[in-house]
């Protein structure tokens, strides 16, 4: 029995990146039991969650303890816990200790430090055996990328440049990123990507008003038209935003935090991203992707390859064309987009957890 611990079953990045998972675990293997708190929307993202679970325990009138205590009677070998330290979750219910064996899983890209997380689950390139000393969990790792992809999620017709917000010519650099991630490193090389493609825009995912007029008044003091930085419009539904990445010609990572969910996305839209691999588990979940979809070459290893990729592609539409044939192939080939198959590979992990639960 494996209860899954959030407060996100929603229109959120990890329940869609759960949606096609869960309910294709092998439930003559697995019994899941979901434990849900925070916002409950209709979306069709928490109606596949919901799906996936056996049973569902509504836990936000109940106090830590309460769960807990739930979690013991219902007899739980492994508790998951999808969130870590991010907003609305709760550490003191697994501190209590309700479940011989813990787990922490793809919320929080970093360790808990917390005596009662057994595991972690990564891969080889979020967390490569050198850094597992850096952790208090036991890390287990996935073969290809840790991080899920529901290869299941609609995608509308891509929409014209126009209809998107963006200029009928000129190529089109975008970042989906939330603005807390575009440290001034990187947006100094986005402004001179801009400064040598004639014509060229970059396309960022809305933001507060207060980020949005920063962001372009820092365009201005590096030389360029503040309207060449062009704020997407906000859309309601997830095919329409995946939909809308194809009008883009390349999406350009961050660093030290990567694009994660939001890598996924374009990826799983078709829209090649170029990352920089940095030295912690979450300056490295874009590789990962990329490599669990085969373009290990969109990956560069400092920020000056990054910048020169980013340029290279930029002015060689034939390359670029050849990196979109990839990624479209890779949809019936590479291990990232096999939904099925990372359902099995993660039953397996959960499975080879399992011990006798501790009385008490």
């Amino acid at each position: 029995r494996v209860a899954w611990l959030s407060a996100d079953y929603r229109l959120h990045p990890v329940a869609q990146a759960l949606a096609g998972v869960l309910p294709r675990l092998d439930r003559s293997r697995i019994e899941s039991i979901g434990v849900g708190w925070g916002i409950a929307d209709d979306s069709g993202v928490r109606e596949k969650l919901l799906a996936g679970f056996e049973s569902f325990v509504p836990a936000e009138r109940l106090t830590d303890a309460e769960v807990a205590g739930l979690l013991r009677e219902r007899e739980i070998d492994i508790a998951v816990d999808l969130m870590g330290f991010t907003a609305e979750s709760r550490p003191g219910i697994l501190a209590a200790r309700p479940a011989p064996v813990q787990v922490s899983y793809l919320g929080f890209a970093g360790t808990m430090g917390a005596p009662y997380i057994d595991h972690l689950i990564a891969d080889e390139i979020t967390l490569p055996e050198r850094e597992a000393a850096h952790f208090t969990e036991q890390v287990l790792r996935l073969p290809g990328s840790y991080f899920p992809i529901d290869n299941s999620r609609a995608i509308g017709p891509t929409p014209s440049r126009a209809a998107a917000g963006l200029p009928d010519d000129g190529f089109v650099f975008a970042c989906f990123n939330n603005s807390y991630k575009h440290t001034p490193e990187m947006f100094d090389i986005w402004m001179r990507l801009l400064h040598q493609i004639d014509g060229s825009v970059l396309w960022l995912s809305p933001a507060n008003p207060a980020a949005m007029r920063n962001i372009r008044r820092e365009a201005e003091i590096r030389k360029v038209d503040p309207q060449r930085v062009i704020f997407a419009r906000y859309v309601a539904e997830p095919e329409h935003h995946l939909a809308r990445l194809g009008a883009a010609g390349l999406f350009l990572d961050t660093l030290p935090y990567n694009a994660h969910a939001t890598a996924a996305d374009a990826l799983l839209s078709g829209l090649p991203v170029i990352t920089c691999k940095g030295r912690t588990f979450a300056s490295r979940v874009a590789a990962s992707l990329l490599h669990a979809a085969g373009l290990p070459e969109l990956v560069t290893a400092d920020l000056g390859g990054y910048e020169q990729l980013a340029l290279s592609l930029a002015r060689d539409s034939d390359a670029l064309r050849v990196c979109r044939q990839k990624l479209s192939t890779a949809r019936e080939t590479q291990p990232l987009f096999d939904t099925a198959g990372y359902a099995t590979r993660l039953a397996d992990l959960l499975i080879s957890l399992r011990r006798s639960p501790v009385a008490g």
